[in-house]
């Protein structure tokens, strides 16, 4: 399978733009998403896992009681590809749909 190609650095600040709670850091985005109780940031992960699965593009995880910790890179190109802000896109809504933060 061919490797996703990188976006500019134009690319990436537009994209961004219209994902405010995603910051850079380096070759990859971040999110904190803050949830109402410990069961429900997993069910969380669990509904995201669904969306990454799907999109065959896996996000680096870390539950830290209430909180997830998701962190977006296209590995196998070295860098940010649409596919990373696809997938933030689709966290947010998942984020959304529970109410969490």
């Amino acid at each position: 399978m061919p490797y996703a190609p990188l976006l500019s650095e134009e690319e990436i600040a537009s994209s961004l733009a219209a994902l405010p709670d995603w910051s850079r850091q380096g070759n990859a985005i971040t999110r904190m998403v803050q949830c109402e109780s410990f069961r429900a940031a997993v069910a969380l992960v669990g509904r995201i896992a669904d969306a990454a699965e799907a999109a065959n593009h896996h996000p680096d995880i870390l539950i830290r009681w209430r909180r997830v910790t998701l962190t977006l890179s296209t590995h196998a190109s070295g860098g940010l590809t649409a596919k990373d802000f696809a997938l933030a896109a689709e966290i947010d809504r998942l984020a959304a749909r529970i109410g969490a933060a």
